[in-house]
């Protein structure tokens, strides 16, 4: 795709109004520092094998204080663990992890950028503008367990899927498409980098990027490409996702916007009334060609 491709005006409008208003996000080369390495190579659909073209992890270095001093960072953390990975198992909700999806859905409403994505959404009738009521759908969209594997009990919800990862048949890695899950996972040894995907080499990233195409191994399964915001608050992903989600019907939407200097494809599948799966693919930047 090149940058032919018709930005969609007023969601680009209302996604850089967002995307100026997170204060939050962690600016490159100060809050971190990431190490891109070498281009990642073609991986066959259903290979766990790849060319390792990173000897280093992507991240150097994240302000760890920064991330458990931001309230929403905070909260966001703690959900990472509550879930099971592989889908077919049953997830089982303790009123401990319900308290925490609530703190952390409280602490995102706290914040300009899920304000301003309110307000347009009640401008646009797709959401009720009472916060106690839009907190109920926020809740339904992200945090609704259903069945990913028809085989077991409910076994999924978007934000494991988008924000956490999980793995199908312990062959596929699915979601996973989070910048802090990322780097959390990286620090334990869980994830392993094997570089940026990009066309050819004039078309490789900068350190600074706030979105990047990777390739990586995670429990020793390969997902050949996965596209990330870095840097960005949760915030302000589950505020996107959640305005492309509500302006569209379809099964699958893929609309492409220009965000700060980004021209990105933003892919939202649903699942009924909640998120199947949300992620943006980097398809130029500084006007290069990816």
């Amino acid at each position: 795709m090149s940058r032919s491709q018709k930005a969609d005006g007023e969601l680009t409008e209302v996604l850089n109004q967002l995307w100026r208003l997170d204060t939050n996000r962690f600016k490159p080369g100060s809050d971190y520092i990431i190490n891109l390495q070498g281009r990642a190579g073609y991986v066959a659909q259903g290979s766990n094998y790849a060319r390792d073209k990173a000897r280093a992890p992507l991240f150097s270095y994240v302000n760890e204080e920064k991330l458990k001093s931001i309230e929403t960072y905070a909260h966001f953390v703690n959900l990472l663990d509550n879930y099971e990975v592989s889908t077919g198992v049953s997830e089982t909700v303790t009123s401990e992890e319900l308290q925490e999806n609530r703190l952390f859905i409280d602490s995102m409403m706290e914040t300009e950028v899920m304000k301003c994505a309110h307000q347009y959404l009640v401008g646009k009738r797709q959401s009720p503008s009472n916060p106690a009521q839009f907190k109920k759908q926020l809740y339904d969209i992200w945090f609704r367990l259903y069945h990913r594997d028809r085989s077991g009990g409910e076994d999924s919800c978007g934000f494991e899927h988008v924000f956490v990862g999980e793995t199908k048949y312990n062959h596929e890695i699915m979601g996973l498409h989070n910048w802090v899950q990322f780097y959390l996972q990286e620090k334990h040894d869980h994830v392993d980098y094997k570089g940026y995907k990009a066309r050819d080499k004039k078309d490789s990233p900068d350190e600074d990027d706030h979105v990047l195409n990777l390739q990586f191994s995670w429990k020793g399964l390969v997902k050949p490409v996965g596209g990330s915001f870095i840097g960005v608050s949760p915030e302000f992903e589950v505020a996107l996702f959640t305005i492309i989600f509500l302006m569209a019907t379809e099964k699958m939407t893929s609309v492409v916007v220009k965000v700060d200097e980004y021209v990105l494809e933003l892919v939202v599948y649903r699942h009924g009334r909640s998120i199947g799966t949300s992620f943006p693919k980097l398809l130029s930047s500084n006007n290069r060609d990816l």
